[in-house]
């Protein structure tokens, strides 16, 4: 069956030990610009014969709204495609809810239930449609994590360490946006900004517009290092809709078998 495909099945994690992760002393030698055994997956190609493409940015960025767009285009050169996106799985839902709700979450707690959160769905709902030959898209990765959960002072090297299983993409975008931009698209369809997509959960200040402003220039300047790192390709997300659709497809075409940039089109 060919076209867009969303299974629902969810799996089960075994947790490791009950200590403290982040104080480790060998997943602390993990760093930014320097990778091992932990972090091979994420610095080798993947054997699967299907392709993982993923989009990330801050919030406001437009991403999800481009990996939309680009999940009809592809249905309609007849791809069948699978579409997975951050904290959804069902293992660890109820868990981050509760957390979120009560604003008790750490970074390390949060980063913990993130990395199980993406455990869970790698192994249920990317790799089982990479085997198959799929197309998988992916709305936020595991760099998700290596922007967020160090702008809010975790270790680099153990949050790198802790995503060393992840399946690396054969394609990244990076959706980049000033906050100015990403700010007012996102007071325009919401009376509010949540909690912790403000950084409120920092205590830096108590207007969440401002403490908005404070804490997503370092999840931006985290991404900037990210892109070299691992080789993100940057869209400029204030060009129009299209434009940035047209970018990202000829991005992708490159990727697909027998594909002729010629029959590509553009978005309007």
């Amino acid at each position: 069956m060919r076209g867009l495909v969303r299974p629902a099945r969810a799996g089960r994690i075994e947790t490791r030990d009950g200590t403290d992760a982040s104080t480790a002393p060998t997943r602390q030698a993990f760093v930014p610009g320097v990778t091992g055994s932990m972090l091979d997956n994420l610095t080798r190609p993947h054997r699967y014969p299907g392709k993982l493409f993923v989009v990330e940015g801050i919030d406001g960025s437009g991403k999800t709204t481009q990996l939309g767009l680009l999940a009809k285009w592809l249905e309609a050169r007849g791809q069948s495609v699978f579409v997975t996106e951050w904290n959804t799985s069902e293992l660890v839902k109820a868990s981050t809810k509760r957390g979120k709700k009560k604003n008790v979450l750490t970074p390390t707690t949060f980063s913990l239930l993130h990395a199980a959160d993406f455990a869970d769905r790698l192994l249920y709902k990317v790799i089982p449609p990479l085997k198959a030959g799929m197309i998988v898209l992916a709305d936020r990765y595991a760099y998700t994590a290596f922007a967020r959960d160090v702008a809010r002072g975790v270790a680099p090297g153990w949050v790198r360490a802790l995503y060393g299983f992840a399946v690396r993409p054969d394609l990244a975008l990076y959706f980049r946006v000033p906050i100015d931009v990403s700010l007012d698209r996102l007071l325009a369809r919401r009376v509010k900004l949540k909690f912790y997509e403000a950084g409120m959960d920092l205590g830096w200040s108590n207007d969440p517009s401002e403490s908005f402003r404070l804490f997503q220039p370092r999840v931006l300047e985290e991404y900037d290092g990210i892109v070299g790192e691992f080789g993100l390709k940057v869209i400029n997300a204030t060009r129009r809709i299209a434009d940035q659709q047209s970018q990202a497809r000829r991005l992708v075409a490159r990727y697909l078998e027998d594909e002729d940039e010629r029959t590509i089109g553009t978005a309007d």
